[in-house]
């Protein structure tokens, strides 16, 4: 995470935490993703439901923890990378979706590795996309 990003957020956590969450919900929407996915991606469980759709309702209650944060910035990236990859938004947002023959995917989509609830699965998706823009 950025310098400049860990200082605004010191200096205005509910402004940032509300933009942060904005733009994610705008991404789980243009993924076509189901609030369950959506919530998986975020880290959370059925436990969370609650806070999950209060931080949908109001993004700028939201304390971002480091680990959610750790997330919505792969997220971020992983959506920033596909835009300039496939510059048609509707193939960009598809890809997630399809098969991929990759090494980190082995024939599956993107969204599978994405989906295990691992930060870690989506630093590998984030860095294979990385790779493909050089």
């Amino acid at each position: 995470m950025s310098k400049h990003l860990t200082d605004r957020l010191v200096l205005e956590p509910s402004r940032t935490a509300g933009a942060a969450l904005r733009t994610f919900f705008n991404i789980m929407s243009a993924w076509n993703l189901n609030e369950k996915q959506a919530m998986t991606l975020l880290g959370f469980d059925t436990h969370n439901r609650s806070t999950y759709f209060k931080w949908k309702r109001e993004p700028e209650s939201a304390r971002l923890t480091k680990e959610k944060l750790e997330r919505l910035s792969y997220i971020f990236g992983i959506y920033k990378a596909l835009q300039i990859l496939l510059p048609k938004p509707e193939s960009a947002d598809n890809w997630i979706h399809r098969p991929n023959q990759a090494g980190p995917f082995g024939g599956r989509p993107a969204l599978d590795r994405m989906l295990s609830g691992n930060v870690a699965d989506l630093f590998v998706v984030r860095q294979y996309l990385d790779a493909q823009r050089g």
